[in-house]
């Protein structure tokens, strides 16, 4: 029922996005900032508000903030075992560090603050700073701190970063790109997935000339854009919403975003990618010989027979067939309840559970259906149903290790 729960908010997410596309747009603006002081026991006070947040997409991106740093304020060192964050200025300098560690870095700017990595940022440059701060936790909607007590006020500064910075030059781009189709679209990755131990997949760079379009497809992917110049308009799904500059917006898995610059100046973006999966679990393989078999088993089973056929499963069936050669696992199904079938839209069937069987090869498995343990559980499971069917299939792809 939880997955069932999970599947529907899924698919009622997908459809907010495709019916409220000028929704899901959100300005940064100014005039809802609010007063926040000592922030991680840091200096002064900042301004300060969401665009975006925990439950706003389907991955496990956390918030967008954004906000105001003063002069002589700032955000103390601290913590974070669940999450990963990203500070971003637009302007000026800001005194940035990571692990005790402090230097200058200039706006336009990113510092990604890594998985366990104390961090901080000071403004010293005598005038206010544009901020922003994105952040993936490794559990959806969950986030930690942990306050050092360390304004880093007067902290010593290296002259050479010793953490992981960039820069949003448009110099350092690039036009004739994959990642973002187009007539002279500018790119750069700034930061990929190996700097991230979350499901935060890269961080992107992106400038559209005027009267150019840009189309991204969005495959086990999210993606949240910020406008830092410039306006035009988004398309998806048949929808069209316009943005401008301190516009953020966000594209769902599976969609295709197409990016219009429809003024007469560059329209640029900075580009945030979270995976819907982690990283371990998008190494998906196919393979050209199998690598295992799976025969699944329909069965109708009456209401007054269900428990006794989910106990049969587990006190017969498992440990009948944990004593084969060749088995790998088992799962048995049970369907949705009708009420739920009907709202997903799926298929009508008289068969309501499935059981699931997989053997390393078909040869194992046909030794396992000779045993003297498959001669005890079949019966045990055959007389509790009304009917059953089954078909064999090769396994030609995981995305298992």
């Amino acid at each position: 029922m939880k997955r069932a729960i999970l599947l529907l908010a899924a698919f009622a997410a997908l459809q907010s996005f495709a019916q409220n596309l000028s929704k899901r747009v959100v300005f940064n603006d100014p005039s809802k900032y609010r007063q926040l002081s000592a922030v991680h026991a840091g200096a002064g006070q900042m301004k300060f508000t969401g665009l975006i947040g925990s439950q706003t997409l389907a991955t496990n991106l956390l918030y967008l903030h954004a906000g105001e740093i003063p002069d002589k304020a700032g955000i103390g060192q601290h913590f974070h075992h669940t999450i990963e964050e990203m500070y971003v200025i637009f302007d000026g300098e800001a005194e940035f560090t990571v692990n005790g560690r402090t230097s200058k870095i200039k706006g336009p700017a990113v510092v990604p603050c890594k998985l366990g990595h104390a961090h901080g940022i000071y403004n010293n440059s005598g005038k206010a700073l544009r901020w922003l701060n994105f952040a993936v936790s490794t559990t959806k909607g969950r986030g930690d701190n942990f306050d050092l007590g360390d304004d880093r006020v007067g902290a010593s500064l290296d002259a050479i970063p010793q953490f992981v910075s960039g820069q949003l030059k448009k110099e350092t781009m690039r036009t004739g790109n994959a990642a973002y189709a187009g007539n002279g679209i500018l790119y750069r990755r700034i930061l990929g997935p190996d700097i991230f131990a979350t499901t935060w997949n890269h961080v992107d760079h992106v400038i559209i000339p005027a009267g150019s379009k840009a189309s991204r497809q969005l495959a086990n992917m999210e993606e949240v854009y910020y406008v830092v110049k410039g306006s035009g308009s988004i398309g998806v799904n048949g929808e069209t919403a316009p943005i401008k500059l301190d516009h953020a917006f966000y594209g769902a898995n599976g969609e295709t975003v197409a990016i219009s610059n429809d003024g007469k100046e560059d329209l640029e973006l900075l580009v945030i990618g979270v995976a819907t999966a982690p990283k371990e679990a998008a190494r998906t393989t196919v393979q050209a010989k199998p690598k295992a078999i799976v025969l699944q088993m329909d069965f109708v089973v009456a209401k007054e027979n269900a428990e006794a056929f989910e106990k049969m499963y587990t006190g017969v069936y498992v440990p009948a067939m944990l004593v084969q050669q060749g088995y790998l696992e088992s799962k048995l199904l049970r369907i949705f309840p009708e009420a739920v079938e009907k709202e997903i839209q799926g298929e009508a069937t008289d068969y309501n559970y499935q059981l699931q069987i997989s053997f390393d090869t078909e040869e194992a498995r046909r030794k396992w259906v000779a045993s003297k343990e498959h001669q005890a559980a079949w019966p045990a499971a055959e007389k509790l149903a009304k009917s059953f069917k089954w078909r064999g299939y090769d396994v030609a792809g995981d995305n298992r290790k």
